[in-house]
C-alpha cells in the first residue's frame, strides 16, 4: 500500500451536531481526554472556578457556556488520525454548521435522552441527509431519568426517517442505571458511581440475567431482556452498507459528564465510520488519494490569536498530499500561489505542519485573498468543489461606531468580521449608512462583543424591522420603491442591489406588482 493509500486509510474526519445543552461539547472532551490529548476535561458552564471546555475558545463562549463558533480539534487514537469539528448548538449559528457539514465524512449525533429529537436536531440531520452522510447517534444523560430505549428509536425512525439499530443498550435509567450491553461483543460495561468498573463477556440471556442479579433490580433485569430480545426479533439489523449511505443510524447510550460508554462507542466508531470519501468536481470525481493536491475552504476565522490580529482559512484536504512550501492555485481567480504558513489545530492552539493528507484540516494564513466555498488546486489544470451553502439573513439593523476618531478600526473589524460569513454587509444607497444581516439575532451580540474585545470599537446598533433578503436579478428598481414603509433597498459589498422586505406578504405583493422584477434569495458567487 502506497503511502497516501495508507495515510487516507487512518484518518477519520467528522462533526459532532446536537441541540443546546444535549452535551456536544462535553463528548467533545472526553474524547480528547481519551486520546491524550488534553489532560482534564473542561467545564463547558461559565463559571469563573472551571476550566473552560476545549473547543470553546472564545471569550464570549466562555462567559455565556455556548459554543458559536466551530472548532477544529486533531489527535491520534488507537492509529488512527481524527479531525473532530465541534460545531455550535445554537440555532442562530446554524449556517456555520451546515458549512462546517460540507467538510466531514461522517456525523455524530447527540440526543439528550430526557428530551430525544429536538428542533436544532432536525435541522441539522437534514443537511446530512441531504448530503448522505452517514451519522451515528450517542443517546447522552443515561444517569438520569428519561424517555425509554425504544421509544427514542421509534422517534429517531419517525421524526428523522432514518432506520435505528441499537449496538449497545442500556440497563436501567437515572438511580437505577448499571451500565450497558455491547450487543456486537456480548459485554456488559458496569456502571458505578459515575465510573466504568470494568466489563464482563457473557454467552446468552441467560447469563446475562444471572449477571446482573446482585446489580440491578428483577424489573430492571426483566426489561432488559424483554427489549434485547424484541430487539433482535423485531429491530434493524446492523447494516454497514446503510450507514455508510446515511440509510441507518448505530445507536449508543452512555452519560458523557462521568465518561461512562465514550470509550466504547469510539473504539466501534472508529470501526465503522467511512475513510474520506471520494468528491463530485467541475471536472468529474476527485479520489482521495489522487496525486494532484485538492482543497476547499469552508470557514475563515478572524483573530484566532489577538496578539497578531491573524486571519486564518480552514481548509478541508479532499486529495493528494500537502507538503511544506508546495505552489497551489486558487480557481477562483487562476492564480499561483504558495500555502502559507499552514497550520493544524487544537482549538486555539496550533502547530506548523510538514505535510497533510485527505481528511485533514489545515489552516491558512490569510492575507485576504480566500473566500468562504474557494477550491484550492495543487495543478494548473484547476476545477472547483462547487459553492457552498448561503443563507439569506432574517435579522436586520444599522450600526455605527460611538466614537468618530474610531472609524478606521471600525471598518477594518466589519470587513474582517463579515469575511468569515456569519454577518453579511450592505449601505443604504444614499446615505452610506452601514446595515448588518444575520440568520439569528444571537450573531449580533457576538459581533459587538467581538468589535470592542478585538477591535476596540463600541457600537451603537438600531434594529430594523425587516425579515427578508432578495438580491435583484433582473430589472432596474424605480427611485420610489427604494424605501417605502415595507422594504427598502440596500447595496452588497459587490454593490448589488438587495431588497429587504418586513416579511412574506410584502414580498409577495411586491412580486404581484412587479413582475418585470426578479429576485432571489442565492447572492451571485462572487469573482
Amino acid at each position: 500500500m502506497s503511502d497516501i493509500n495508507q495515510e487516507v486509510s487512518r484518518r477519520k474526519t467528522f462533526a459532532i451536531i446536537s441541540h443546546p445543552d444535549a452535551g456536544k461539547t462535553t463528548l467533545t472532551e472526553k474524547m480528547l481526554l481519551l486520546g491524550g490529548a488534553i489532560r482534564t476535561a473542561g467545564s463547558v458552564k461559565a463559571k469563573k472556578s472551571a476550566k473552560f471546555a476545549t473547543s470553546d475558545w472564545m471569550e464570549l463562549e466562555k462567559q455565556r457556556g455556548i459554543s458559536v463558533t466551530s472548532s477544529v480539534m486533531q489527535f491520534e487514537y488507537q492509529g488512527s488520525k481524527i479531525n473532530i469539528l465541534d460545531t455550535p448548538g445554537h440555532q442562530d449559528f446554524s449556517e456555520d454548521t451546515y458549512r462546517t457539514l460540507m467538510a466531514v465524512d461522517s456525523v455524530v449525533m447527540i440526543l439528550d435522552v430526557a428530551k430525544g429529537v429536538e428542533a436544532q436536531t432536525k435541522k441539522l440531520f437534514k443537511v446530512c441527509r441531504d448530503r448522505g452522510i452517514p451519522i451515528f447517534t450517542f443517546i447522552n444523560k443515561m444517569d438520569r431519568f428519561g424517555k425509554e430505549p425504544l421509544e427514542l428509536f421509534e422517534e429517531i425512525e419517525e421524526v428523522l426517517g432514518i432506520e435505528s439499530t441499537p449496538i449497545n443498550y442500556p440497563i436501567g435509567m437515572g438511580p437505577t442505571f448499571k451500565g450497558v450491553y455491547d450487543r456486537f461483543e456480548k459485554r456488559i460495561e458496569y456502571y458505578e458511581d459515575g465510573e466504568k468498573a470494568g466489563t464482563q463477556y457473557i454467552e446468552d440471556y441467560d447469563q446475562l440475567q444471572e449477571s446482573l442479579e446482585n446489580v440491578a433490580d428483577q424489573a430492571t433485569i426483566d426489561q432488559l431482556i424483554e427489549d434485547l430480545m424484541l430487539v433482535d426479533e423485531a429491530g434493524n439489523e446492523f447494516d454497514a452498507d446503510a450507514v455508510k449511505e446515511g440509510k441507518q443510524t448505530p445507536v449508543f447510550f452512555g452519560s458523557a459528564v462521568s465518561s461512562f460508554g465514550v470509550p466504547t462507542f469510539l473504539e466501534h466508531f472508529l470501526l465503522m465510520a467511512p475513510y474520506p470519501a471520494s468528491r463530485e468536481s467541475s471536472k468529474g470525481t476527485v479520489e482521495p488519494t489522487d496525486d494532484v493536491f485538492s482543497g476547499f475552504v469552508f470557514k475563515i476565522q478572524a483573530n484566532m490569536d489577538p496578539a497578531h490580529r491573524d486571519r486564518i482559512a480552514f481548509l478541508r484536504i479532499c486529495s493528494g498530499k500537502y507538503e511544506k512550501g508546495m505552489s497551489t492555485w486558487l480557481e477562483r481567480t487562476g492564480k499561483q500561489m504558495k500555502l502559507a504558513q499552514p497550520q493544524q489545530f487544537f482549538a486555539d492552539s496550533r502547530e506548523s505542519v510538514e505535510e497533510a493528507y485527505a481528511g485533514d484540516i489545515v489552516g491558512l494564513y490569510d492575507p485576504g485573498v480566500y473566500q468562504i466555498g474557494d477550491t484550492v488546486c495543487g495543478s494548473k489544470d484547476i476545477f472547483s468543489f462547487g459553492d457552498l451553502p448561503q443563507f439569506p439573513p432574517e435579522h436586520f439593523a444599522k450600526v455605527r461606531p460611538k466614537n468618530a476618531m474610531k472609524h478606521k478600526q471600525y471598518i477594518k473589524g466589519i470587513q474582517q468580521l463579515a469575511q468569515e460569513g456569519a454577518i453579511q454587509v450592505y449601505r443604504t444607497p444614499r446615505m452610506e449608512e452601514t446595515v448588518l444581516g444575520a440568520v439569528g439575532q444571537l450573531q449580533f451580540d457576538v459581533f459587538i462583543y467581538r468589535m470592542k474585545a478585538e477591535y476596540g470599537v463600541d457600537l451603537v446598533m438600531e434594529p430594523l424591522s425587516y425579515q427578508i433578503a432578495r438580491w435583484v436579478e433582473e430589472g432596474e428598481i424605480p427611485n420610489k420603491l427604494m424605501h417605502t414603509s415595507t422594504s427598502m433597498v440596500v447595496n452588497d459589498y459587490l454593490d448589488r442591489p438587495v431588497m429587504l422586505f418586513k416579511n412574506e406578504f410584502n414580498l409577495d405583493y411586491f412580486k404581484g406588482q412587479n413582475e418585470e422584477i426578479k429576485l432571489t434569495d442565492k447572492p451571485p458567487r462572487t469573482e
